[in-house]
Order: C-alpha cells, then sequence, then structure tokens
C-alpha cells in the first residue's frame, strides 16, 4: 500500500515524443519520461539515461548499461548544470557527458 501511495504522490511518469542530443550520439527521435524529479530516455545504442534533479539548475546523470541485470547499479556521470543559453540543456557531466530533450510540439 505504501508503494502504491507513493506512486501517486510523485506523479506518473508519461512518455512524450521528443527530440534528444546526447554527446557522442547526436540528435534522435525519443521517448521521454518525465515525472516531478527528473526524466528518463533511451539512447540509441540501447542504453538508458536518467536524469534527477537536486538543487535549482543542478542535477546528477546515470547510465544504466543494455546488459544490466538485477541488482546492478547504474553508472553515476556526476553534477550537471543547466546550460546557460540553451533550454532543456545540461552540461558538466563525467567525460563531458551533456544532453538536450525537448518535448516535440
Amino acid at each position: 500500500m505504501a508503494g502504491l501511495v507513493w506512486a501517486v504522490l510523485a506523479g506518473v511518469a508519461v512518455a512524450e515524443p521528443a527530440q534528444c542530443t546526447v554527446t557522442g550520439f547526436g540528435t534522435y527521435d525519443c521517448e521521454l519520461s518525465r515525472d516531478g524529479g527528473g526524466l528518463t530516455f533511451g539512447l540509441p545504442d540501447g542504453q538508458v539515461f536518467a536524469f534527477a534533479l537536486v538543487g535549482e539548475g543542478e542535477g546528477l546523470g546515470y547510465l544504466t548499461p543494455v546488459d544490466a541485470g538485477a541488482g546492478t547499479y547504474p553508472v553515476e556521470l556526476g553534477l550537471m548544470t543547466a546550460a546557460v543559453d540553451a533550454p532543456g540543456c545540461w552540461v558538466g557531466g563525467k567525460d563531458d557527458f551533456s544532453f538536450c530533450a525537448l518535448v516535440a510540439q
């Protein structure tokens, strides 16, 4: 029951068509799932990227490998900040990982 209550309070993530731009992959069509504190989307190679806000203009990025099994921890990409002149873009992760995610209109 507690899990159900948490899901309702946190909001249900809904996948939306979007354009994603990711370091090493360029720009591609993606399905973006957002909830109140973050987002997830797939990369062209099958990995899953997750981003969680931790403060105003700051968040943490994570990659889940393609072959991840139960109990596998995602790879932490580190602290990222909102790009100054590019809405929907975040920069500064490990190995200069950056991404943009813009919901299709």
